[in-house]
């Protein structure tokens, strides 16, 4: 008998603590999707995030705090290294929870976070989407943009494997080249020397400048990166916008005539990696090129 009631006393204390961890998860997710972007939180907000401490959403918490903070500190090892499969699943949640809350008839969010705990998702999916959040708040969040002080050190995060590496490169790279984008597709002509102001600020991975990091041959898998579209090849998407990074800086130093800086970065970096191209809408200009520089 009181085997029963102690059993049936865990199982309560079980759900209420679900149900805590739940309304937590719906309650962070409300949270990042109205200070996600330019608007700023109050005080009292940020110190609202403190009851989360020595909870299952401690880190969760911290990391939300500093995704929607101004001048955040996002880019600290506290938040560049791994989290936890436990912690990476519950950000996905948040986010989730951010994208139903916009829909004009969005489910309940519990449901939501009933059915999405049922479902099987990749490390890689969840790890994706944590460094999504996490170059997205940096962005959104720290005015002017100047990582040229920055050195990722790719080996001290705490990665499983040279796809974890990858995931971290390629989700940075998407923000740098969101940056130059504008100025090379959009205004007529192109700003060359506007667009190579943030190519000078870009980080450098390894100690070295970004096109020199080459290590994208891990194996290709399919995941959800537009919420709305079926699974695509994760390198068909991310190393074709790489792609257009690198061909955007080569543009501009073909502008500024930078003949040495030109063969560093073609020679240097995966413009001369053919068996990558096969990932970039423009394959054809690749193939010249990598004729031009054999």
């Amino acid at each position: 008998m009181r085997k029963i009631i102690l059993l049936t006393t865990l199982f309560i204390a079980n759900q209420m603590g679900f149900a805590q961890t739940e309304d937590g998860l719906i309650e962070l997710g409300k949270t990042y999707r109205q200070f996600m972007f330019r608007n700023n939180p109050p005080e009292n907000v940020l110190t609202s995030l403190d009851k989360f401490a020595n909870t299952d959403l401690a880190f969760v918490s911290s990391f939300i705090r500093e995704t929607i903070k101004p001048n955040s500190q996002i880019l600290t090892d506290q938040f560049l290294k791994r989290p936890a499969d436990a912690d990476l699943k519950r950000i996905y949640m948040i986010v989730e929870i951010n994208h139903n809350v916009r829909k004009e008839n969005p489910v309940d969010n519990k449901q939501l976070i009933e059915s999405l705990n049922k479902k099987e998702i990749s490390a890689y999916e969840l790890l994706d989407n944590y460094y999504s959040v996490l170059f997205a708040a940096y962005g959104n969040k720290v005015q002017p943009y100047d990582l040229s002080s920055t050195d990722f050190q790719l080996n001290n995060y705490g990665y499983k494997d040279d796809t974890e590496k990858g995931i971290f490169f390629l989700e940075s790279m998407r923000l740098n080249g969101i940056l130059i984008f504008g100025y090379m597709n959009i205004v007529k002509p192109p700003r060359y020397s506007e667009a190579m102001k943030f190519i000078n600020k870009y980080p450098k991975y390894n100690g070295s400048p970004y096109y020199q990091f080459i290590d994208l041959n891990f194996p290709d898998f399919k995941m959800n990166i537009d919420s709305e579209t079926k699974p695509e090849s994760y390198k068909g998407y991310y190393i074709d916008k790489y792609y257009e990074t690198l061909l955007s800086h080569l543009a501009c130093l073909r502008e500024a005539g930078e003949k040495e800086k030109i063969k560093d970065l073609v020679l240097g970096s995966i413009l001369k990696e053919e068996i990558y191209y096969k990932y970039s809408k423009r394959e054809k200009e690749l193939k010249k090129l990598l004729t031009k520089y054999k």
